[in-house]
């Protein structure tokens, strides 16, 4: 897939990301923190990365900042024309956004081996690699687990759940990426009570 082309504003700057809202299939509406809480951090784009799952959630977003979205495996209905994957530059820094379940043929064998042992995060992340092998950072969803490491020179991102995190990690969560001018680039990840939980991983 072509990079698509952006033009954020040259000085340093945060992006907000959301993953696996599940409205209205499993939430009537978003969290009526989230909104406040990417005004607040004053985000100039946010970045879904799918099971949306209605229109109306994009629309909510976008009353904060321009959104850039995913289509997710919950999508298929109302959002099925968003795309699998998005290859995203802001100021330099290149970005993978997918939802991460790789297709359906891919999530039907994975849903028994995560009932039956649950979600592999690291190896979940490592798979999105070769969608995106040249890209600074990418971001994904899907395990309602939260990641923000580097691994092999790229950052993995992933912002949880707001409204469903796993059952062993009950932080609903969302995050931020603070990207800076020289191609750095912070992952910060925040509770709904507006507590950083991880804000240590940085890559150049």
């Amino acid at each position: 897939m072509s990079q698509e082309p952006q033009s954020p504003p040259a000085s340093p700057f945060t992006l907000g990301v959301i993953a696996d809202t599940h409205v209205p299939d499993r939430r009537k509406a978003l969290d009526p923190r989230i909104l406040p809480l990417f005004e607040f951090c004053g985000v100039r784009a946010i970045l879904h990365a799918g099971d949306v799952s209605a229109p109306a959630v994009l629309e909510d977003l976008r009353r904060v900042a321009p959104v850039f979205a995913v289509r997710g495996n919950r999508d298929w209905l109302w959002l099925g024309s968003l795309p699998p994957t998005r290859h995203l530059s802001f100021n330099g820094v290149s970005i993978g956004l997918t939802h991460g379940h790789g297709g359906w043929l891919r999530y039907l064998l994975d849903w028994p081996v995560y009932k039956l042992f649950g979600v592999n995060l690291e190896r979940l992340a490592l798979r999105q690699q070769a969608q995106f092998p040249p890209s600074n950072v990418i971001v994904f969803g899907h395990a309602h687990l939260i990641m923000n490491r580097r691994i092999n020179g790229q950052l993995y991102f992933n912002p949880g759940s707001p409204h469903f995190p796993q059952p062993k990690k009950p932080v609903p969560s969302l995050g931020l990426l603070h990207i800076e001018n020289g191609g750095k680039v912070r992952g910060e990840i925040i509770d709904l009570e507006g507590c950083p939980i991880h804000s240590n991983a940085s890559m150049k």
